[in-house]
């Protein structure tokens, strides 16, 4: 009976994704486990490590069809980890005394750890894809949106005007450096795992290293230059780089559930009838897949110092800290899928309400443009003097409710420097965009790079 929102019949397609569950699924992880066993016997077998007659029998019988999977659940909570279980079920399969020669030379942890490098692999070109998809989503948004002014905010206040695109080409950015650190994560982390009981691979003496080398390339892995059973920088990179994949989508989601805002409504997250509608409240469009993303993200981070955790590990075959990667592993990546199938569907049917960007500009009556101001003023009658100047007249304009303009043109010392139309050339969100449009195409141009 399911009982975590990660497999519950209703909400593990809100948290995760199919394909990403399936990954982590019971069967993937003891396919991958026979799939070890298969090329370990197919590389001793040419390297006559073991007899070709065995290692023929040996691959034939690693396919999950052929596994009792309820014998597997009762012979793991005996023994305590499943690869003997499966090791003594592949025995029995082979025919005579062949199933002698399964698992020659190997440990239960070079088996699941390199089971797990294998899920992760496939788990990577998953989160690769949703990457994609986000950046092409986030990319067409920063284009299309380039000189759309709004308004920036600092401190949840506004501050000076910036562009819609702008603002999007901001996380693009990181995305795209979370596609490079993917790339090379790959080759640090896609490494297998074979040293025998503590690393050394005695029990095949001089054919340890060529063994080695022949299964990692029958399982597509790089060898390990060393074992690394107890050294698990690797598996936490894994982690730790999801944290901070989905940490820029909870930015999003953050920056979405604010826009959202009755008070604001620059952007809503896509429509669908019922989407976001309250049990009691008829007119309520509330955030969905922002308010999944912020859960998910924060779950993942906990996870990921759950394997920094991990990794302080008892000489060269732990007692207890692997065991943590056995539980929070599977749900960062599941949760982290979920997170990025959330984001790229949120920024695939983003929706702008560009009329909103503008409005908002003018409510606070020009006083978005008091930087603009003081820095055209500065250079005439000085930086300080101009700061202090306009704040001044600021601070009416707010009290009194007045427009800044009128307030700033009424002024005898600012007259000395600046005709109305000079002002409000200066008040003018669309001239004080700095090089906004410049860094959305800087950040375009180097998607094609």
């Amino acid at each position: 009976m399911p009982s975590t929102y990660l497999d519950s019949a209703v909400f593990r397609d809100v948290f995760t994704t199919p394909a990403m569950r399936q990954v982590w699924s019971d069967e993937n992880r003891t396919q991958k486990y026979l799939d070890f066993e298969r090329a370990l016997a197919v590389a001793q077998g040419r390297l006559k490590i073991i007899p070709q007659d065995a290692a023929d029998e040996i691959a034939r019988h690693c396919v999950l069809a052929e596994i009792d999977m309820a014998k597997l659940k009762e012979a793991t909570e005996r023994v305590g980890t499943p690869v003997m279980p499966v090791v003594q079920q592949l025995v029995k399969l082979c025919n005579g005394k062949l199933g002698e020669w399964v698992h020659w030379g190997a440990t239960t942890q070079d088996v699941m750890d390199t089971a797990t490098v294998l899920q992760i692999a496939e788990s990577l070109d998953l989160i690769g894809a949703e990457l994609d998809g986000i950046c092409d989503g986030l990319a067409a948004l920063a284009k299309k949106y380039r000189d759309t002014p709004m308004a920036g905010r600092s401190y949840l206040q506004q501050a000076v005007p910036i562009t819609f695109g702008y603002k999007m080409a901001t996380v693009l950015a990181g995305f795209e450096r979370h596609r490079e650190r993917l790339k090379q994560l790959k080759a640090r982390v896609l490494v297998g795992e074979f040293g025998g009981a503590a690393g050394t691979l005695s029990s095949l003496g001089k054919d340890g290293l060529t063994c080695q080398a022949e299964l990692m390339k029958e399982l597509k892995l790089a060898p390990p230059a060393i074992s690394w059973h107890t050294v698990r920088d690797t598996i936490a990179e894994a982690g730790t780089f999801l944290a901070l994949v989905t940490g820029l989508c909870g930015k999003i989601a953050l920056d979405v559930k604010l826009l959202m805002q009755t008070e604001i409504e620059e952007v809503y997250e896509p429509s669908a009838p019922g989407r976001g509608s309250s049990s009691t409240m008829p007119q309520k469009r509330n955030p969905v897949s922002s308010v999944f993303i912020s859960a998910q993200n924060a779950i993942v981070k906990q996870h990921a110092g759950a394997l920094l955790e991990s990794m302080v590990q008892d000489h060269e075959r732990s007692a207890g800290p692997w065991q943590i990667e056995w539980i929070v592993l599977p749900e960062i990546f599941m949760l982290a899928a979920g997170a990025l199938a959330q984001t790229r569907f949120l920024v695939e049917g983003l929706q702008i309400n560009d009329k909103n960007m503008t409005d908002n500009l003018t409510i606070t009556n020009g006083l978005i443009m008091s930087e603009a101001v003081m820095m055209k003023l500065g250079d005439r009658m000085g930086r300080d003097h101009a700061h202090h100047h306009v704040a001044a007249i600021g601070r009416e304009a707010a009290k009194s409710g007045r427009p800044l303009i009128e307030l700033l043109a009424e002024d005898k010392e600012i007259a000395q420097y600046a005709t109305r139309q000079d002002l409000e050339a200066m008040m003018r969100p669309a001239n004080y965009l700095g090089v906004a449009g410049e860094m959305v195409d800087r950040v375009l141009a180097m998607r094609k790079s």
